[in-house]
């Protein structure tokens, strides 16, 4: 008997999108084509310049793309209107940025329940599912330091806490370690292997770091605004090996 397909968190297909004055516009991204299954840790690799953050605005509403469609949690973006897309992104995505991105006013669990609260809940109603994922995470004993008192892995963990805090099932992580000692940023990485292995999260995570990418079950890579024509490398327990042969070949 074959089994049904899995369905996806995010769907790519065709996409198109310029950049640039209006007379001299060009291609950032071209004909782009992915699919990100519910459950996969996907980890998308390029240069610089190469799309990779053009991609991302696109996938979280911000931008729209000059042709082709995204699908995400089983909504075409270009058929919702902003406060559908709004909406999508609140409750359908979680983001961790390379630069935590904390509110330097606010303790640890206030951070952690933004998400929370701009839903409308209460601090006290916050309050526990917010504790709980810090001890989850190690950062119990911190909920009331402010972000300057943390170190960097301590910083991106409760950007991962508050990134879950209002269950999104996808996870975009944008450099997550690049600002984080190699340490640290192993850890980082091992967070999220355990929410896609426990948790059934999905992840997609862009980075320029060979190593993190061995932690995906799939690893892409963007060249020109274009998925390479590379194979791309499937996990689990990716070679760093083979991540490095392929960057490469590929020039990157």
């Amino acid at each position: 008997m074959t089994s049904a397909p899995t369905p996806h968190a995010l769907a790519v297909r065709d996409l198109f999108h310029l950049v640039g004055p209006k007379a001299h516009k060009r291609a950032i991204l071209e004909d782009l084509t992915f699919n990100l299954p519910q459950g996969e840790f996907l980890c998308l690799m390029g240069p610089s310049g190469s799309g990779k953050s053009s991609l991302l605005h696109l996938v979280a509403g911000l931008d729209e793309p000059d042709a082709g469609e995204i699908e995400l949690a089983g909504r075409v973006l270009g058929d919702c209107n902003a406060a559908e897309r709004t909406r999508l992104r609140r409750d359908g995505v979680g983001y961790v940025f390379q630069f935590f991105n904390l509110l330097p006013n606010l303790t640890v669990l206030e951070n952690v329940g933004l998400p929370l609260a701009i839903r409308g809940q209460s601090k006290r109603k916050q309050e526990a599912p917010c504790m709980e994922l810090l001890e989850r995470f190690g950062l119990g004993d911190r909920a009331g330091a402010f972000p300057h008192e943390l170190s960097g892995g301590e910083m991106q963990r409760v950007s991962i806490a508050r990134a879950l805090a209002g269950d999104q099932p996808l996870l975009i992580c944008d450099e997550p370690t690049g600002n984080l000692s190699q340490k640290a940023g192993a850890e980082i990485m091992q967070v999220l292997r355990e929410l896609v292995e426990r948790d059934g999260k999905t992840v997609l995570l862009v980075t320029h770091n060979p190593r993190d990418a061995c932690f995906a079950d799939r690893v892409l890579f963007l060249v020109d605004g274009r998925i390479a024509t590379h194979d791309a490398l499937v996990g689990p327990g990716i070679e760093i090996d083979a991540v490095h042969s392929a960057l490469e070949e590929l020039g990157i």
